[in-house]
């Protein structure tokens, strides 16, 4: 039985060592090249500095082979790996390592230069004097026995709404679990050619590494240009002969928007999965028409429990207003839809929270127990011994087919972006600023914009934005603005949000 992941590079470097394992724009690198300078990495972390083991070690990223090279250095010397973008504001960074305290940071020449504005006294190391170590098989051997499947893997960083950042857990149990699955699931095999479109410190790419790992394939990271020019994407899909893409709902809009079929094809493509926002009928139509004997598989799930927890193949058509299913739960998972005041099973039919219960669940939000005792509670419908639960926020129901539908967000946590936020940390940042009095952020999901009112002594939107370049990544952006000189409260004295969305709706 696996126990680890580092088993499927090893497995894979085995049968094809001089397979090209993942490439960039500038980079490739062979199985065999790849698992032997990730293990000089983990040689020097643990004999030269002495990291230890179940430690966190932050890798400031870039979407490039070297910050894949970082991740399983990390991992082969027993860590677990947190990806931290490097184009992060220096302010968010800083609330990452306040929760983290991070054994070690790893950086190159380009990424460390974000460290100079913010205040880091802890170690620094470079990843090119990593790689350059010899390798300490002895020593990383004994490191492999000690391993157990429940050991961390990673943590992502997602948002928080208390304004400060959440580290989700995940041990190499949940991943094994998630990528057997896929390759069952979905029929991958060696031939494999991922174009990955997901930043790596996003969980969906979390699918294309390890999927490329585990059936012996390959993967090209796409530069984020690509995404924003088609004609360029379809271009690179060919040349690099992707056969799959695990992408962004709005990836697929982007394309659709455009028309970008009627011009150029891909030629290579056999799997689409997507995820992250609600996919339109719309869009789909328009792959499936120009691409029909592609595979076509909806992804539900959030980062807590291990990327996804639900597929859905698109076998038929849908009209555009339809619902799509985001199906049923995948193997060793099971989806509970639970009415909010009593705990319960709702009936048949009926809306639920979506909650969920298995081997996907992350071990938690690293350091903060309180929060991770909000999201991960025991099950109310087991009594008789201790099980966990994720409660995800979203309320869904089955249909009369018997697949899963997606019916909303509970609270303010919205997907935007193919990213989840909270709206409360965007607020956070907004309120942080002496300039603005009050602030309240709602989401136009029709729009798909993040909206925000906010109280201050003039309109200084640009201000705003400038000064919001300290504190946010740019998809945390609010996309619309408007000023007023008092924002409106309820009976309880607090910012009347069903009062602004009327005005957002009737268009103030």
């Amino acid at each position: 039985m696996q126990k680890n992941v580092l088993e499927y590079l090893e497995k894979s470097a085995e049968r094809f060592p001089d397979k090209k394992v993942f490439a960039d724009e500038e980079h490739e690198i062979t199985y065999r090249d790849f698992r032997n300078t990730a293990r000089a990495v983990a040689s020097s972390l643990s004999c030269t500095y002495k990291i230890g083991r179940k430690n966190p070690v932050v890798v400031l990223i870039e979407r490039d082979v070297d910050s894949l090279i970082g991740f399983f250095g990390v991992v082969y010397s027993g860590n677990f790996y947190v990806p931290v973008d490097c184009k992060m504001p220096a302010k968010r960074i800083e609330l990452i390592f306040q929760t983290l305290h991070p054994s070690a940071v790893i950086a190159t020449e380009k990424t460390k230069k974000v460290l100079d504005k913010m205040e880091f006294d802890g170690l620094v190391l470079d990843l090119e004097c990593l790689k350059k170590a010899e390798i300490q098989e002895e020593a990383l051997e004994k490191i492999f026995q000690l391993e157990i499947d429940t050991n961390p893997l990673y943590a992502i960083f997602t948002s928080g709404s208390t304004g400060v950042p959440k580290g989700v857990l995940v041990c190499h149990r949940s991943v094994i679990d998630l990528i057997e699955h896929f390759q069952e699931t979905f029929g991958l095999d060696e031939n494999i050619v991922l174009g990955n479109q997901a930043p790596f410190d996003f969980d969906v790419s979390v699918k294309d590494i390890y999927s490329t790992l585990k059936n012996g394939g390959s993967m090209h990271v796409l530069p984020k240009v690509m995404f924003s020019m088609p004609g360029r994407l379809i271009d690179g899909l060919n040349r690099h002969k992707i056969n799959t893409a695990i992408w962004a709902a709005s990836v697929l809009r982007i394309v659709e928007n455009l028309n970008v079929f009627s011009q150029m094809m891909p030629q290579y493509l056999k799997t689409v999965m997507f995820s992250g926002e609600v996919m339109s009928n719309k869009v789909l139509n328009y792959w499936r028409k120009y691409l029909p004997d592609v595979t076509y598989i909806n992804l539900y799930g959030p980062t807590e429990i291990t990327c996804n927890c639900t597929y859905y193949k698109v076998e038929r058509s849908f009209e555009d207003q339809e619902v799509l299913p985001i199906g049923t739960a995948f193997e060793n998972t099971e989806i509970l839809l639970l009415d909010e005041e009593r705990r319960q099973e709702v009936p048949l039919g009926e809306t639920g929270e979506i909650c969920v219960r298995g081997t996907c669940l992350a071990l938690g939000y690293y350091n903060e127990q309180e929060r991770t005792r909000e999201a991960f509670i025991q099950n109310p419908l087991n009594k008789a011994w201790p099980e966990l639960i994720y409660c995800t926020g979203d309320l869904g129901r089955y249909g009369e087919d018997g697949n899963l539908i997606f019916v909303s967000r509970k609270d303010d946590q919205i997907k935007h972006m193919g990213h989840r936020i909270e709206l409360g940390e965007v607020e956070t940042a907004i309120n942080a600023l002496e300039f603005v009095e009050a602030a309240c952020c709602i989401y136009d999901e029709r729009e798909e914009k993040i909206v925000l009112f906010y109280q201050a002594a003039e309109e200084c939107d640009k201000k705003l934005l400038r000064s919001l370049n300290q504190a946010l990544p740019k998809y945390m952006f609010p996309n619309r603005m408007e000023w007023m000189e008092q924002l409106p409260l309820n009976k309880n004295g607090k910012i009347d949000r069903v009062r602004l969305r009327e005005c957002h709706i009737n268009g103030m």
